[in-house]
């Protein structure tokens, strides 16, 4: 055998061991609801679940839904979109629906997600955002989680969130908690999203939240709890901001409610139809005096702010 022949002889093994690691993962992958997670998740081989074809996708890849199904629950840890344009994209859970705890560079997308928490009680939420560095909702439906439509909690590193044209609904605690850990920020946009009929509050913030609201509703949230549609606390220090524009909140014991040096900033909103339209405690709810504010109990601002 020649030296050549030798060296070939020896290195084959390796490179075929290696093949699974080289072309075990796609940039894009499909689900079926008749298909299996025994297949390569290619669009003619489809997986069964988001949890099956998320170890087939490469970081950065996307999964497709092909056709209408329910795709079950599923922990992301790396860049990915998950895709569900035109059909029907389920995700029935009755523990948490996605967990997102990924990466301090990482992006993850979730679009046109169709999210029910079965109306089953207890800590689980439809949306948990652990770690990562960007996470967008789009076009999604979150409804009946037990704990939290959409949780906001980074505990390793500053994080940005995009939700527009997304509901979340008849949650059996909140709708969506922006809370971060001691020392981390959370910055969050809300366009055109509706947050309704929740037990506890609609929006709730906590020390180092800061949360634009766009063109959205958020009503009929603590009904039975009477609890605020809104609520920002500031305990602890940091920045604790709600700016809110073009926002509709409405059907609750407390439109607003700012607590512990939170600041909440209103402009071209109506503030109608609650027990109370704002409450304040060592806190503000600023208005620039272009609202519309009438209900049952307090309306009064803690300032008014100048248009520029």
């Amino acid at each position: 055998m020649s030296s050549l022949q030798r060296l070939l002889f020896l290195t084959t093994p390796l490179w075929l061991s290696s093949a699974p690691a080289l072309y075990g993962q796609a940039t894009r992958t499909w689900v079926s609801g008749v298909g299996d997670d025994a297949n390569p998740c290619s669009r003619t081989a489809p997986c069964k679940t988001f949890a099956g074809a998320i170890s087939k996708t490469a970081a950065g890849g996307e999964i497709d839904v092909l056709d209408p199904g329910g795709f079950g629950a599923v922990t992301i840890t790396k860049s990915i979109s998950l895709v569900a344009e035109g059909v029907t994209g389920g995700v029935l859970s009755t523990t948490n629906g996605i967990i997102v705890n990924a990466g301090a560079n990482d992006v993850v997308v979730l679009r046109g997600l169709n999210m029910s928490g079965a109306n089953t009680a207890g800590a689980f939420d439809g949306i948990s955002f652990i770690a990562g560095k960007v996470l967008k909702v789009e076009d999604c439906t979150i409804t009946e989680f037990g704990r939290r439509g959409i949780s906001i909690a980074p505990s390793a590193n500053n994080v940005q969130v995009f939700i527009s044209n997304t509901r979340v609904q008849t949650g059996l605690s909140n709708g969506i908690v922006v809370t971060p850990s001691n020392g981390f920020a959370a910055r969050v946009m809300l366009d055109h999203v509706s947050i309704v009929e929740n037990v506890n509050f609609g929006l709730s913030i906590t020390a180092g939240a800061s949360v634009i609201v766009r063109h959205s509703t958020i009503s009929d949230n603590g009904l039975a709890t009477a609890l605020a549609n809104i609520r920002a606390d500031g305990t602890g220090g940091g920045s604790t901001l709600i700016d809110l524009d073009d926002v509709a909140v409405s059907g609750s014991a407390t439109g607003i409610l700012s607590l512990n040096g939170a600041f909440v900033r209103v402009n071209n909103s109506s503030i109608v139809g609650n027990a109370a339209g704002m409450s304040t405690t060592g806190a503000f709810i600023y208005s620039f005096g272009n609202n519309r504010v009438l209900n049952s109990g307090s309306n009064a601002f803690s300032g008014n702010l100048t248009l520029q």
